[in-house]
C-alpha cells in the first residue's frame, strides 16, 4: 500500500487536471456558465422554500438561510454519489492506455465537488447578510467540519467508484438512495422534530451530523457535534486506508471490468 500511495502523490498534477478539467465541463455550452455555481444552490432553496412555507405551512426563524445550508451541504454529498459511481467508467479510453491509480478518479469527483460547495458559500453569506446573522468565533470550526466531510465523501467514493464497475445497476439505485438521504436528513427540517423512536435516523447518520454542524457554526452561534464529527473522521479515514489497500490488490480486476 506504500508503494500505491507514493504513486497518487507522484499524480497530484494529475489530480489537480482532473478537478479543475471536471468543474470546466460542469457548464460547458451553457449561457450563463460559471454563475450557475450561485444560481444552482439560490434556485434550489427557491424550490424548497416553497414546498415547506408555502405548501406545508412550515414556518421557521431565519428559512432562507436554513435551507440554503441544509441544501448545499447536500448537494456536495449526492454530486460526489452520483459522480463517482461513472467516475473510473467514464475514463475508461485513459485507464486502458495509462497506469494510474484509479483511486484518483473519485478523489478528483470530491475535491470538484468541494470546489462547487465553496463557491456556494457566496449564496449562504447573502442570506445569512438578509436574516442579519452575525457568524461568532465559532465560524472558525468550519475547515475542521469540511476535512470531516472530505473523508466522509472520499470514503464512499472509492467504494462506490470502485463497487459500481462490478455491478452496473448500482449508478440506478443512486437516485434513490440520495433521495431517501434528502428527506431522511435534517435538509428542509429540524432535527428536533423527529418523534422519539425515529431518533436513531440521527444517531446513525453522518450526513445530520455535518449539516447541523454547519447550521450550528454559521447560523446559531453554537460549537460542531465535535464528538460526532471525530467518529466520522476517524472511521472515514481508516475506510480510506483500507480502500487504498484494496485498490491496490484488485486494480487488475477494474481493467477486465472496462
Amino acid at each position: 500500500m506504500k508503494k500505491y500511495l507514493k504513486e497518487l502523490y507522484k499524480r497530484k498534477d494529475l489530480l489537480i487536471y482532473l478537478v479543475i478539467s471536471g468543474l470546466k465541463a460542469q457548464h460547458r455550452n451553457t449561457y450563463l456558465g460559471y454563475l450557475w455555481w450561485i444560481l444552482d444552490p439560490l434556485l434550489m432553496g427557491v424550490v424548497y422554500y416553497f414546498l415547506r412555507v408555502i405548501i406545508f405551512g412550515m414556518k421557521g426563524d431565519n428559512i432562507g438561510a436554513f435551507l440554503i445550508i441544509g441544501l448545499v451541504a447536500f448537494k456536495w454529498f449526492a454530486s460526489v454519489l452520483s459522480g463517482s459511481s461513472r467516475s473510473i467508467s467514464a475514463k475508461s479510453g485513459i485507464i486502458t492506455q495509462v497506469y494510474m491509480p484509479k483511486a484518483i478518479f473519485p478523489i478528483s469527483t470530491v475535491f470538484t465537488q468541494m470546489a462547487n460547495f465553496i463557491f456556494s458559500f457566496v449564496v449562504i453569506a447573502g442570506f445569512l447578510v438578509f436574516h442579519r446573522i452575525v457568524p461568532t468565533a465559532y465560524i472558525l470550526w468550519l475547515p475542521v467540519i469540511m476535512v470531516v466531510n472530505v473523508l466522509f465523501l472520499t470514503a464512499i467514493g472509492l467504494i462506490l467508484a470502485y463497487c459500481a464497475m462490478m455491478i452496473r445497476d448500482i449508478e440506478n439505485v443512486i437516485t434513490h438512495v440520495n433521495r431517501i438521504m434528502r428527506y431522511g436528513s435534517p435538509i428542509i427540517w429540524e432535527a428536533d422534530r423527529l418523534p422519539e423512536r425515529y431518533s436513531f435516523i440521527m444517531e446513525y447518520n453522518p450526513l445530520a451530523f455535518l449539516v447541523i454542524s454547519y447550521r450550528n457554526i454559521l447560523m446559531y452561534g453554537e460549537p460542531p457535534l465535535l464528538q460526532a464529527l471525530f467518529i466520522t473522521g476517524v472511521v472515514s479515514l481508516a475506510v480510506i486506508m483500507y480502500m487504498f489497500y484494496f485498490y491496490d490488490r484488485n486494480e487488475h480486476k477494474l481493467i477486465r471490468a472496462i
